[in-house]
């Protein structure tokens, strides 16, 4: 049987005391393995071009650098490391901020150690995570957002037509399926699922699969 390497994760974390919590909580699993830690944004986009972890465990409010910026940064120079948010703000803006700028979840700190564990191997498989009440305030943004125009707004503008099955796969990347559970439901390899999403993210300009969801509602909704 082939060993599957643990997912490296970078903890971006202000306060000394929480990050190492979670640090100790992490290294516990044998499949996730703590590679560096970061007190500031400014130290963990240093830290995630020193270690390029797959995942970073991302606060939004630290000094020198916020975790916003960081996120835009590592995600922008690292393709292949994925942002989790995990913070006790959960103010619309800065929802919208770091999804924005490619997180690929966003919880918050009050999630269980199971949530916690669940959203890094998810997102280590391809699927985009929110918290309840993070996932509400994408809804009412949804339902809020220009129910009148005829077109969409330039920032999500189409660079090229969908296909019809690009479509297909988008209407359930907006319901927050998996590209497993989409290849089991449309009878594709989740490599072509995976592939598929890849190329709409780029057709719709999104930096994160949470950005794409988000962007298909809207471009539903338009």
């Amino acid at each position: 049987m082939n060993k599957v390497d643990p997912i490296r994760i970078l903890i971006a974390e202000d306060q000394q005391l929480i990050r190492r919590a979670f640090a100790k909580i992490l290294d516990l699993e044998a499949d996730i393995t703590v590679v560096a830690e970061a007190a500031d944004g400014a130290e963990a986009i240093e830290m995630a071009r020193r270690h390029r972890p797959d995942i970073v465990l991302m606060d939004l409010q630290m000094p020198r650098v916020g975790g916003v910026q960081a996120t835009r940064r590592i995600v922008a120079e690292l393709p292949g490391t994925q942002v989790v948010v995990l913070t006790t703000f959960d103010t619309d803006d800065l929802v919208f901020e770091a999804i924005g700028a490619g997180a690929q979840a966003y919880l918050l700190k009050d999630a269980s150690e199971t949530e916690i564990l669940d959203t890094i191997r998810g997102v280590r498989r391809g699927e985009s995570r929110l918290s309840p009440n993070i996932s509400r305030k994408v809804l009412e943004e949804f339902r809020r957002s220009r129910p009148f125009e005829a077109e969409p707004t330039p920032d999500w503008a189409l660079s090229e037509p969908l296909t019809e099955r690009e479509e297909e796969i988008l209407t359930l990347v907006a319901l927050g399926r998996s590209n497993r559970d989409i290849a089991d439901q449309i009878f594709l390899a989740e490599g072509t699922v995976k592939n598929y999403v890849s190329r709409m993210m780029e057709k719709l300009g999104a930096a994160s699969r949470t950005e794409l969801a988000v962007r298909a509602l809207k471009r539903k909704r338009a």
